[in-house]
């Protein structure tokens, strides 16, 4: 028997529910539900309805047809979570334009290529990058990618050279006198909403496009099904919008099922955890396990009071450490429901919810998916194996922009190989056992230990370097560097090491510390053994 797991008939894509323009859709459900005075967004003390957030939506659309957004435009949204990030993607989406969705934490010329790359015609940033020009590129246009059904420029003007910024302060002072824009381009539910970026063994960002379809999708299959979320439920995601996981959790879910979301325009610390689920009477809260990790250590066994209202906890972005699980349950006084999901997927597509939770796996394909583990041959392997994760199902990408090689080693015949390992349980559970490549998993952030490693083999005290995430003592996962250094060891060599990192890359990218190892475990023919690097010690 091999390891082919079908929750439901999949639904192909064709198939997919078709709700047109996803910002015209959501404010006639909100309207048609009798949900827009109630709350969707909490951030600082301040309450925003549902229908407020598409008044706001619908007055920023006019803003960004004055700067210039047609449909099918492309545009970089980088911002902290926030009302504004949320009230200015619903504005793309309303205009048939594309949001680019990028961390604001990433470093200017990190921005730059996602925005060369998808040929955005505006940058939408907060205060971090008030002083940033974005360059202007003079390259031929390299068209508007290479996926199917992706709408053409609507004029002939170089996007590259009207390129320009627009601060989410200035945006909301002009929102506030604009008029809304009541029309909504007409778009069907495979027309491109958006991009994520992901990293693949290479290093290199991908974009990877989601229609206006798909939203709805991950709602009717994970929200509303599996997690059962109802108008009075309360969101808390610690992972942030511009993940495909915080993108579910905070914006998809509230707005499809009138319930709220708790925004906070930086990633929040236990004690800030601790005092929102308390204010807001948080019933839902996401997060990955090293955050998991950071609030049981920070608060010790047992329940807390403040977590009186959280009915579930949601686990994802990496595997869950044995026994974690089990103190997180015991502090919140509630369930932790572990999942696995991937950008290419858009949202989960293996996860556990109330009807069927297995701690220590990540549960059962989401209904709609079909899940199977195959080894490098592609071959399915047979249960109690472990093999490569493979799926198949609606939201799956049908692939990365601009990069038709790619697409091609990633999807094959409608399956994604996600390079996922896992095994089939018996239950028809399946349990994570880490990734197949180089990518190290980071507080629920995918990092490239390439990239790192190649900037700090360029100082010229490093011979050699690996860079790895390594579980510390309360069970988070921190990236580490381990240099064999050019003898003698120069004093002050790891504070130069990391300053650098710090000078060149985001932040999450730094590694917090650097071990000095006088080899590094290789192969015969020179290959990293980096799973002993994982380790610490060879």
């Amino acid at each position: 028997m091999t390891t082919t797991t079908t929750a439901q008939p999949t639904r192909r894509r064709a198939d997919a529910p078709a709700p047109g323009n996803l910002a015209a859709h959501l404010a006639a459900l909100a309207e048609r539900r009798g949900w827009t005075g109630r709350p969707a967004f909490h951030q600082g003390h301040r309450a925003y309805s549902h229908g407020e957030i598409h008044d706001l939506a619908a007055r920023a659309a006019t803003v960004l047809t004055d700067y210039g957004v047609r449909p099918g435009d492309r545009v970089l949204l980088a911002l902290p979570d926030s009302v504004t990030w949320v009230t200015t993607f619903l504005a793309l989406a309303r205009l048939g334009a594309v949001a680019v969705l990028a961390n604001p934490e990433l470093t200017p010329p990190e921005l730059q290529f996602m925005a060369e790359d998808t040929e955005a015609v505006l940058w939408v940033t907060g205060p971090g990058l008030d002083n940033y020009t974005p360059a202007r590129n003079t390259a031929p246009q390299k068209g508007r990618g290479e996926l199917r059904d992706q709408p053409q420029p609507t004029r002939a003007v170089s996007t590259a050279l009207r390129a320009e910024r627009l601060g989410a302060d200035q945006l909301i002072a002009l929102s506030t006198t604009a008029t809304p824009t009541t029309h909504a381009h007409p778009v069907d539910a495979h027309s491109p909403l958006y991009i994520q970026y992901t990293s693949g063994t290479t290093g290199h960002p991908k974009g990877v496009v989601h229609v206006h379809g798909d939203p709805k999708t991950y709602h009717d299959l994970i929200g509303r099904r599996l997690l059962r979320i109802t108008p009075d439920d309360v969101t808390l995601s610690v992972s942030r919008l511009y993940f495909a996981y915080g993108f579910g959790n905070a914006l998809v879910f509230p707005l499809f099922s009138g319930s709220a979301a708790v925004l906070a325009d930086r990633r929040p610390t236990p004690a800030a955890v601790d005092e929102l689920v308390a204010r807001h009477r948080v019933t839902l809260l996401y997060s990955v396990p090293s955050a998991y990790a950071a609030l049981v250590a920070d608060r010790g066994n047992g329940h807390a009071d403040c977590f009186a209202s959280v009915r579930a906890a949601v686990s994802a972005g990496e595997g869950m450490p044995a026994g974690l699980g089990k103190q997180v349950t015991e502090l919140l006084g509630a369930p932790v429901l572990e999942q696995i999901g991937s950008t290419e997927a858009g949202h989960a597509f293996c996860a556990n919810g109330f009807d069927h939770n297995h701690p220590g796996t990540v549960g059962r394909p989401v209904p709609g998916f079909e899940v199977e583990l195959r080894d490098r041959a592609g071959t399915p392997v047979p249960d109690g194996e472990t093999g490569e994760l493979w799926v198949r199902g609606p939201t799956v990408t049908p692939g990365y922009l601009n990069r038709p090689e790619e697409t091609e080693r990633a999807l094959v015949g409608g399956w994604l190989g996600t390079r996922d390992r896992a095994r089939r349980e018996p239950d028809g559970t399946y349990r994570h056992l880490g990734r197949a490549d180089d990518m190290e998993m980071v507080g629920g952030i995918t990092v490239s230990a390439l990239e790192v490693e190649a900037l700090l083999r360029t100082h010229p005290g490093v011979r050699d370097v690996a860079v790895a995430a390594v579980t510390d003592e309360r069970g988070a996962s921190r990236l580490r560097a381990f240099v064999v250094p050019v003898p003698p060891i120069a004093v002050g060599l790891e504070a130069e090491l990391i300053r650098m990192a710090r000078d060149t890359l985001a932040a999450f990218k730094v590694p917090r510390s650097v071990s000095f190892v006088p080899t590094l475990p290789r192969t015969a023919t020179g290959k990293l053994r980096r799973h002993l690097v994982r380790q610490g010690a060879w």
